[in-house]
């Protein structure tokens, strides 16, 4: 490291000296806070490189009064949702130099709580709480000496810190896209109505056909996330004789199903019938004929906010309330623009 002139290694107020800015806008421009300027940024980060300055992460810990670990705890270790969830937060957290503990409850809510306990007395400056869906879910409270911030499935309490996907967004997303591929007719498949993801999917859908005074293509209907229920839904609008070019599908699985019971019955996709799924997953879409166009969750997205906004709470800026991160339209084959 280098040295001043004094012939001490060189500190931050070293580096903010010489950037000639305050110690508070050095420290935030070396962590990348926002609400820096860019100039700013750079004049620190060129001070920094100038003194060969690099933060000691233990010193930094030590006058916290942290440990630079935090604590996760999840639902489903191995669910498809949470894996991209749990890349995205450690990512975020490896770029602060944060180490993670790691705690699976197996959806049971009291080892959860026996996790959490554990988890902080082996020290943690804060938990993540990962769900594997987007279901609210009860708070945990906030008596526990660190904070939390609940992932994918919000807390309940709106002073709880929650981050998960605009599901009523994606709604909208779906209908929008297929208007413009020059869709009219528009139908909707749902998946189990008990989960928020359903209700709020189809909130969005309808929202934005009213808007531009058009009616879902028949009933909208609810059943199982699995591609039975896609045949099956898909072929009640047939036999029931509902004119419709193209339907939004729930999940993939129930796109897939859909797509099986549209090809049955001659029709092509998406000549005939455009087809939009939904959580683009990789195994569905891209076995699918034609590949399927998707509505992607942004999970690695939420990871990596809720972990930020995390690390905020535990340098003393909490974030409160539910974070809606947007989801993201995916266009392959099964949702082509009419000729």
């Amino acid at each position: 490291m280098a040295q001043t002139l004094t012939g001490r290694a060189a500190r931050l107020e070293d580096v903010a000296a010489l950037a000639g800015v305050s110690l508070a806008t050095a420290s935030k421009a070396l962590h990348n806070k926002p609400r820096i300027s860019e100039e700013t940024k750079q004049r620190v980060l060129d001070a920094a490189r100038q003194l060969n300055y690099s933060p000691n992460k233990l010193a930094q810990s030590l006058a916290r009064g942290t440990t630079g670990t935090i604590g996760l705890v999840t639902s489903d270790l191995q669910g498809r949702f949470s894996t991209p969830i749990l890349i995205g937060a450690e990512n975020e957290l490896r770029a602060q130099s944060t180490s993670v503990l790691l705690a699976n409850a197996r959806g049971d809510a009291a080892l959860e709580r026996q996790h959490v306990k554990k988890l902080l007395s082996l020290k943690v400056d804060g938990l993540l709480i990962v769900q594997c869906e987007t279901n609210p879910r009860p708070t945990l409270g906030r008596d526990w000496g660190v904070p939390l911030v609940y992932v994918y499935g919000p807390s309940t309490d709106i002073e709880d810190c929650s981050v998960t996907c605009d599901n009523v967004d994606a709604g909208r997303m779906a209908v929008n896209h297929l208007i413009s591929c020059g869709r009219r007719h528009i139908a909707i498949i749902g998946g189990d109505e008990t989960y928020t993801a359903a209700t709020d999917r189809t909130k969005g859908a309808v929202e934005a056909l009213a808007e531009l005074g058009i009616e879902p293509a028949g009933p909208i209907r609810y059943g199982k996330w699995d591609e039975g229920w896609g045949r099956a839904a898909t072929r009640l609008l047939l036999d029931q004789g509902v004119t419709f070019d193209a339907v939004v599908c729930q999940n993939d699985q129930l796109a897939r199903g859909c797509i099986d019971a549209l090809k049955q019955q001659g029709l092509r996709i998406p000549d005939d019938v455009a087809v939009i799924g939904h959580d683009n997953w990789s195994v569905l879409t891209s076995s699918s004929r034609p590949a399927l166009t998707s509505i992607d969750n942004e999970t690695e997205t939420i990871g990596r906010r809720a972990a930020r906004y995390l690390v905020d709470a535990i340098e003393g800026n909490p974030h409160h309330g539910v974070d809606y991160v947007p989801c993201r339209l995916i266009q392959r084959e099964s949702t082509l623009p009419l000729d």
